[in-house]
């Protein structure tokens, strides 16, 4: 059952996302100022609280990404993707093409895709999501 829940949890996100994308790409600009007021305080906590969760111990260790046989020194691979993502991304933008946008965005949740390795090992890593192939 907990697969079951899983999956459905996983499958809302990534249809949240996918709509959050679209608007982003096809939506006008008073509709992106509303969905930005909206969506950008949500999209802040989403990631401060996953980052709380991943910030390092007294050891300099990552609590959550470490297992007791495994310790995973800071910054940890959540960390890492949020640097890439929210200061280093934003320091140089890199123009996509339309067809590029299409390729790399996830298949719709109902399709089959391949489960990544967060989701076999239960564990909170990210994955780059052009790494995963459907």
């Amino acid at each position: 059952m907990d697969q079951v829940l899983g999956q459905v949890l996983r499958n809302a996100v990534w249809e949240r996302l996918d709509m959050l994308s679209d608007l982003a790409t096809r939506a006008d600009a008073q509709s992106l100022v509303s969905v930005a007021r909206s969506e950008l305080p949500r999209l802040t906590e989403g990631w401060r609280a996953m980052l709380q969760a991943h910030e390092p111990d007294e050891r300099g260790d990552c609590p959550t990404c470490s297992t007791r046989w495994h310790r995973c020194k800071a910054p940890c691979s959540v960390w890492q993707v949020a640097h890439e993502h929210l200061v280093a991304g934003g320091l140089a933008p890199q123009a996509r093409t339309q067809d590029e946008g299409r390729s790399s965005r996830r298949r719709v949740p109902n399709q089959a895709r391949r489960a990544t390795p967060a989701e076999t090992t239960g564990r909170h890593a990210l994955v780059n999501p052009r790494a995963v192939t459907a």
